[in-house]
């Protein structure tokens, strides 16, 4: 007869949690075996199918009353997938978020075998046995020193002290590029730096950095999923006004102490001309002063009115004078007088000038400005964004100039038009499918330039009847005469670019020493993680390039390869982990957050072409991994760099993503043009080459991404020597997760990330752009964490800085991201320091005085 106390019914309960578990166990190891033998025969890892004959095995012996065999064999398996995951992460180079790697390929396999062994322990002894108590003692005392251990090595991983470069004085307020009280451009100035010589917040005292006011604009998505919003919208601080537009062109002047809204403009866009756009965005508006008014800038007269009204003032004496642009996504550019905020009478047609002109839309909206104009000698630079990959016959990726007090047209730059200021002749439109300027424009009126940084033809992933022009402009750094659109000079950062490795990263001028001499220089950061320093005045690589060989396996019917790429030697590849060459994945560096998850990325990645970075489009097996993917490396949000520290900030994304062509005759999805809308698609058609496109983000079946994190950093590069100064993770899973479900984890894995830095001269990095929605302050020199406020949505967008009646503020545009699956909103947040602060010097009494604080679940430093 059994023992009395083993047939109790609290010990019958234990026997079946321990045989409700050893079930589990044997599933997933049924599982893991079939995955992991399709694995092996892929030329994978064993480890799947050998924990699985483990698992399956304790699952069977269970069944057959041999419980402690069973919990034997799931013991093996923890032991097995133990050694094996510390022998990759460590093959791989102990990434700076191994943590995450090693809790995933543990978790569920350990929490079965120790909550099993557990079960077993506890119907096997009576209550109070000495057993019992030793074992809730052992594993009290293994979880302990398991999080002080791992608490000590993701310290040391995730916070280096890295190398303080010597700091010289505060920049003076007259130094060129470096704004002062303003922030008159996207990038600060058409330089870009996204610098600000402000620094009454500094690192003493940014910890009393708190909500000052919050906007909102009331503009959302329409109702349904096929218009995608992203702002991206970086304000602009010209004079006593405050300037901000929403994803639907709207814009509003605002009081930059209070956030009062003083005018409101409303384009009124309709929805159906947004559908072609990857998001719908207004990442600027521009401003130009005419000079034909004698008031200073602060002395704009004010009309107190409500937000959504559009305030009456007077028509008369300096109307228009000072004038914000707005381009709209149904191609309109419309000039508004910064005071009222009514369109302009001598500008265009009322106040607008068709950017449609010319085009040859199919649809409206097929092509329109997302990065708003650049205003530079007197003139209104725009480019364009165009849907990708719909036709080969997209609209052009011309690049116009308008004078800014008329709207008359005085140039037209395109890879096919030799001649930038030749009219059209009657009917005659701009060439269709050319390198298109998505991004935003710099420019140097010093040097009388434009620095366009060049997108792709018509079709990103099959190239094979481009002409020798388009690829030389496709991916480029171009140089353009700024009063006649000619071309002094260009540099392809691509060859034949096929992996969509477009500029996105606004062109940043800056000055470097160069054999003793200070040069004006284009940095430019790419997709593909390169930084490549150019003479601005001839496009002299200024530091070294090299001609790098590159895979050249099957390339898809009518296509050539380039068998070189251009790379830059000198500063450290910022696509993947930060080091002098590009990051070259392989199945260690394959995740997921369960063994079935991972085992099938893994399966996914073998059944894929991978020779790293460059690896050609293909039909072949199940198409290609891209990394870095098409959202960079470097994107959109650009650079900053501390002119004193000589510092250069970039946050970029590693994520990748999968490429599968499909050739034409399986492809019934329509472009757009031909009846077709991009929502609707499955498939990118890319009608006028022989294949459609699908490049999802790589994701598991938990919608992680398949790679092991991180997937998003912040580095700094020292401009002068090319050294990285520190790099780390960007970002946490707190909201976000599996599932999209928010973990609530505030550890930095580095989440991907889209917008750009900030730098002051208080010594701090301001920067948003992750996955969890955080505004944080780093400390430039180090990296360190200094300061981090709670956001109400994703912060998608560059932070700026100004000076308003003596207080300095941090604006940060909270409005999500759609593709990128962040909490949306419609917020314009900025801070202040605390009034109270013992370290506020020149803050008139009551000026922060609608401060809220910061949230309460804000991290300290």
């Amino acid at each position: 007869m059994p023992h009395p106390t083993l047939a109790a019914p609290g010990h019958r309960a234990w026997r079946w949690l321990l045989l409700s578990l050893v079930t589990v166990a044997a599933l997933l190891g049924l599982t893991m075996l079939v995955l992991g033998i399709r694995l092996v025969l892929l030329g994978g890892t064993a480890y799947y199918a050998i924990a699985g004959v483990l698992l399956l095995a304790g699952g069977v012996l269970a069944w057959g009353r041999r419980e402690g065999a069973a919990v034997w064999a799931m013991a093996a398996a923890v032991v097995l997938t133990l050694g094996w995951s510390l022998w990759e992460i460590h093959g791989k180079g102990w990434l700076p978020a191994w943590g995450f790697d090693l809790a995933a390929r543990m978790g569920v396999v350990a929490v079965l075998a120790v909550g099993a062994g557990v079960a077993l322990l506890f119907w096997r002894t009576p209550p109070g046995h000495a057993w019992r108590k030793a074992c809730m003692a052992g594993i009290g005392v293994a979880v302990l020193a398991a999080s002080l251990v791992v608490a000590l090595l993701w310290e040391r991983t995730q916070d280096p002290a890295g190398h303080v470069p010597t700091a010289g004085s505060v920049p003076p307020a007259t130094q060129d590029g470096v704004t002062t009280s303003e922030w008159s451009a996207f990038g600060g100035t058409n330089l870009g730096l996204r610098h600000s010589a402000l620094a009454q917040i500094h690192l003493g005292n940014v910890g009393d950095l708190q909500e000052a006011w919050t906007f909102r604009s009331g503009d959302h998505a329409p109702a349904g999923e096929r218009v995608f919003y992203s702002s991206q919208n970086t304000p602009l601080k010209v004079g006593g006004y405050l300037y901000t537009c929403t994803p639907s062109s709207q814009v509003f002047a605002l009081d930059p102490a209070t956030g009062e809204a003083l005018w409101h403009f409303d384009p009124q866009v309709p929805a159906k001309t947004m559908e072609s756009l990857f998001s719908a965005a207004c990442r600027a508006v521009a401003y130009f002063d005419t000079g034909e008014a004698g008031a200073q800038a602060e002395q704009f007269p004010r009309t107190p009115g409500a937000a959504g009204l559009v305030n009456a003032l007077p028509r008369g004496g300096s109307q228009c004078s000072r004038r914000i642009y707005v381009a709209t996504p149904d191609g309109r550019l419309i000039a508004l007088d910064a005071a009222g905020g009514f369109p302009c009478p001598g500008f265009g047609t009322d106040g607008v000038v068709d950017l449609n002109a010319g085009m040859g839309l199919r649809e409206a909206g097929f092509s329109s400005n997302t990065s708003g104009a650049t205003v530079a000698g007197g003139l209104l630079l725009v480019g364009q964004q165009v849907s990708d990959n719909q036709r080969r016959d997209a609209p052009s990726g011309v690049v116009r100039a308008f004078d800014a007090r008329t709207g008359e047209l005085r140039w037209a730059w395109d890879a096919l038009r030799p001649d930038a200021t030749a009219p059209l002749a009657p009917g005659e439109i701009y060439p269709r499918g050319t390198p298109n300027v998505w991004n935003v424009i710099s420019a140097d009126e010093s040097l009388g330039l434009a620095f366009l940084g060049t997108g792709n033809p018509g079709a990103d992933h099959w190239g094979g009847n481009r002409t020798a022009e388009e690829d030389r402009f496709t991916a480029a750094v171009v140089a353009v005469d700024l009063q006649t659109g000619a071309t002094r000079w260009s540099f392809t950062t691509v060859l034949h670019d096929l992996w969509d490795y477009d500029i996105g990263a606004q062109p940043m001028l800056v000055d470097v020493p160069i054999d003793g001499a200070m040069r004006r220089a284009v940095l430019q950061g790419t997709k593909s993680g390169d930084l490549f320093l150019l003479d601005a005045a001839t496009g002299e690589p200024l530091r070294p390039v090299t001609l790098q060989p590159v895979p050249q396996t099957a390339p898809l019917p009518g296509e050539r390869l380039s068998p070189h790429q251009p790379r830059s030697t000198f500063y450290p590849n910022l696509g993947g982990l930060p080091g002098p060459e590009s990051e070259r994945i392989d199945g260690r560096h394959i995740w997921g957050m369960t063994p079935i998850d991972a085992a099938l990325c893994r399966i996914g990645f073998h059944e894929r072409q991978y020779e790293g970075i460059f690896t050609p489009p293909t039909i072949d097996k199940k198409g290609m991994v891209l990394l870095p993917g098409t959202i960079g490396g470097m994107n959109w949000g650009g650079l900053g760099f501390d002119p004193v520290r000589r510092i250069v900030i970039a946050n970029y994304s590693r994520l990748p993503n999968i490429v599968d062509m499909t050739p034409r005759e399986d492809v019934i999805d329509r472009p757009v043009g031909s009846g077709g809308a991009r929502p609707d698609q499955a498939l990118a058609p890319q009608t006028g080459t022989p294949f459609a496109v699908n490049r999802p983000m790589w994701l598991s079946a938990l919608n992680v991404p398949c790679l092991a994190p991180p997937w998003g950093f912040i580095a700094a590069v020292d401009i002068d020597t090319g050294e990285l100064v520190w790099s780390k993770p960007l970002g946490t899973g707190f909201d976000a997760g599996p599932l999209n479900i928010p973990t609530r984890l505030r550890i930095p894995m580095g989440t991907p990330n889209i917008g750009g830095p900030l730098t002051t001269a208080g010594g701090l990095t301001f920067i948003a752009a992750a996955q969890d929605n955080f505004l944080r302050a780093f400390e430039t020199a180090t990296g360190r964490l200094v300061w981090q406020a709670r956001l109400p949505a994703g912060g998608q967008a560059g932070p700026m800085t100004y000076e308003h009646d003596g207080v300095q503020y941090i604006a940060i545009s909270a409005t999500g991201h759609a593709r990128l699956e962040t909490g949306l909103g419609d917020y314009l947040k900025v801070f202040a320091l605390d009034p109270r602060s013992a370290d506020l010097t020149g803050l008139p009494p009551g000026a922060a005085t609608r401060a809220h604080g910061t949230d309460p679940e804000d991290e300290g430093p």
